[in-house]
């Protein structure tokens, strides 16, 4: 299988999903919110520094209730200034 290269937008949107969720996690250390979510430091630590932009959506979901995130929340934060409400997006 072939994979597709991420193209710009989807790289920042990454490094934007690994800074929410760095800040999220504020002074809880990586090790407590891997293993609340069920995954492992180093994937934790590839999504926060962007080395994963695009990440199981299910992993998200784990970590943004691991550090007390809504998705929606997760999602305002990821999302471009100019990116409309999803009850807008076609």
């Amino acid at each position: 299988m072939v994979r597709v290269p991420l193209t710009d937008e989807e790289r920042e949107r990454g490094e934007r999903l690994g800074q929410a969720l760095r800040a999220a996690r504020a002074g809880r250390s990586m090790v407590d919110v891997a293993t609340e979510a069920g995954i492992s430091v180093e994937t934790l630590r590839k999504i926060e520094t962007g080395r994963i932009p695009t990440p199981a959506f299910f992993t998200v979901a784990a970590i943004a209730d691991a550090v007390g995130l809504s998705l929606e929340e997760l999602r305002a934060a990821v999302a471009p200034a100019a990116s409309p409400p999803l009850s807008q997006a076609s």
